[in-house]
């Protein structure tokens, strides 16, 4: 696809991720295989860990780098600089870090598409023909290349060619954001055991695991650490804790009404697989809210089912269809778009960046279910 921006520049208004996908990309090949000679030192053993790395950091929408980038771009930082690109290649370390964990937690077998990467070394294992239980060896190589991965995004952010207050402005963000995504995760763990109770109070608690364990690190943190490197003001970086929060949140809930309404070819899970997961999304706790004695107990009973199987997804769709839970997300999920445009509307920001965080508005929230 040929890029609308400047030739110079790694992305451009009417082409909000331009060239970060590719330039990211070969950021991260060429890190991982540094990685893969200092393993390779150890023993040619440990490479697998570099395989899979690579190939779960192959491919992907690059949301996070693009959110930084345009935090940049919007505080007049300069379009072409390669910093950006060593910034946004640790942001999706960082992630790929959380969702090899996140997988592990909600024993997911797919990822994009793939195999996760607990179920690809429990794969490795029984090919093999090696002694004790392949799952068990699965979850221990899963929980070490995450760790790896989370340790390698910090290595690779102090990397970047910038100036050092401003770094340093930028790597206290990115720690807070790292912090908080591990704080959600626990509260999301923490509502599938304890909150199967009364409703009461499962909404508020359903949007606090959103924000801080997929929300504010999706577009929030990304977009202020962009603004902090180019040495945006307080005023500006409020802005962007205001818009972002607000496009986070709204994404995140698009992001949780695909994973029960979505096409799998899309979200790259099987149909229901939340569902099936067991996830407390605000979905599930809106209908619980108004569910019928018949609708609540389908829910008990088939909420978190890992053998769910088509029809039962169907009938959990169906109680969040007529309990009216679908239409209350998809009304928050419009004001919260429209709480990011106003936000977006009073910010100073370059014209550039105003209309490409504009489109950004619509590429992480539109609709397709």
């Amino acid at each position: 696809m040929v890029t609308t921006a400047p030739r110079d520049d790694l992305a451009g208004p009417d082409d909000p991720v331009g060239l970060l996908r590719p330039r990211i990309q070969q950021a991260l090949d060429t890190f991982l295989d540094g990685q893969r000679d200092l393993l390779g030192e150890a023993s040619p053993q440990t490479l697998p860990l570099i395989d899979a790395a690579a190939a779960f950091l192959s491919g992907g929408k690059r949301l996070r780098p693009t959110f930084c980038y345009w935090g940049w771009r919007a505080a007049d930082g300069d379009p072409a600089d390669d910093a950006l690109v060593t910034i946004g290649a640790a942001l999706e370390l960082f992630q790929a870090s959380a969702l090899v964990h996140d997988d592990l937690i909600d024993a997911s077998d797919t990822r994009r598409g793939l195999p996760s990467v607990h179920r690809r070394f429990a794969t490795l294992h029984r090919d093999s023909g090696w002694q004790g239980d392949p799952d068990a060896f699965g979850a221990a190589a899963a929980i070490l290349l995450g760790d790896m991965l989370l340790a390698w995004s910090a290595e690779l952010f102090d990397l970047a060619a910038v100036d050092g207050v401003r770094l340093r402005s930028a790597r206290a963000v990115f720690d807070r954001m790292r912090t908080e995504v591990g704080g959600g995760q626990y509260l999301d763990m923490l509502e599938q055991v304890s909150g199967a109770g009364a409703p009461s109070g499962q909404a508020d608690r359903a949007r606090t695991v959103i924000r801080y364990k997929s929300a504010r690190y999706s577009v929030e943190h990304p977009l202020v650490i962009g603004g902090a490197l180019a040495g945006a003001s307080s005023p500006q970086l409020a802005s962007y804790h205001r818009f972002g929060a607000a496009l986070g949140e709204a994404f995140q809930l698009r992001d949780d009404v695909l994973g029960v309404f979505g096409d799998p070819a899309q979200t790259g899970k099987p149909t229901g697989d939340d569902l099936r997961e067991g996830k407390r999304t605000l979905l599930i706790a809106y209908a619980l809210e108004r569910a019928t004695a018949s609708q609540a107990a389908l829910v008990a009973a088939r909420l978190g089912d890992p053998s769910l199987d088509l029809d039962g997804v169907t009938a959990l769709r169906e109680v969040l269809v007529g309990t009216g839970a679908l239409d209350r997300v998809e009304t928050l999920v419009t004001q919260l778009v429209a709480d990011a445009r106003s936000a977006l509307d009073a910010a100073d920001v370059t014209d550039d960046g105003r209309k490409a965080l504009s489109q950004l508005i619509e590429l992480t929230t539109e609709r397709t279910h």
